[in-house]
């Protein structure tokens, strides 16, 4: 069976989503750390001592959004890039969001909720929103196109890249001015899955 290790409330949510859309059999092990360090099992599998780490037999991946392409390549169930062009594509949007989306939107998170409020700066959070309005425009035009990144269905593509921008919502960074993306985002986290494993981070961290 796989291991998945990571608590829902990390970047584990994302392979979590991913399993849940394939239907797979799997193990979360949800407790990888004491004292901010990480037990001796997942640091033997990841050098890093990070989560999430997946286990699918004698493979070991890391990186949440990595675990993701490998299981739609392993597993497909419908989620894997048809082509080679799509395969690209799929790699691309994934490198996209974690390299012009993904800080910008944790520096809006810390600076609206996630800091105390007597450490919030309310500046900085404008400022990152006001960055990501670049990145945003270049998506919600690809989106003007097509129902979803790689085409006509939902995939891998779609999936690394809306559990990124999902945080666009606790973040409080409007996308109004982003109506494609809008309509993709809410489509892409309203499916069963991700409802699911939205709910189980939400339970995992106590609210």
């Amino acid at each position: 069976m796989i291991k998945l290790y990571g608590p829902p409330r990390t970047r584990t949510h994302r392979v979590l989503w991913m399993l849940e859309e394939l239907g797979l059999e799997y193990e979360n092990i949800t407790e990888t750390h004491t004292d901010d360090k990480p037990i001796p099992e997942l640091e033997a599998l990841n050098p890093n001592g990070k989560v999430p780490t997946l286990v699918d037999g004698d493979t070991v991946v890391w990186e949440s959004l990595a675990v993701n392409l490998y299981l739609a390549d392993r597993h497909d169930g419908g989620l894997k890039p048809r082509s080679e062009s799509e395969r690209i594509q799929a790699l691309q949007w994934s490198f996209w969001a974690a390299t012009q989306v993904e800080e910008t939107l944790f520096i809006a998170l810390r600076n609206r909720v996630t800091f105390a409020e007597d450490e919030r700066d309310p500046a900085a959070a404008d400022a990152a929103e006001g960055e990501l309005a670049r990145p945003l425009t270049a998506l919600d035009q690809v989106l003007a196109e097509r129902p979803f990144l790689l085409g006509e269905k939902f995939s891998v593509g779609d999936l690394n890249v809306a559990s990124i921008l999902a945080l666009s919502g606790p973040a409080a960074v409007s996308l109004d001015a982003y109506p494609n993306v809008r309509r993709w985002l809410g489509e892409c986290i309203s499916r069963p899955a991700a409802r699911e494993v939205l709910a189980r981070a939400t339970r995992d961290a106590g609210l």
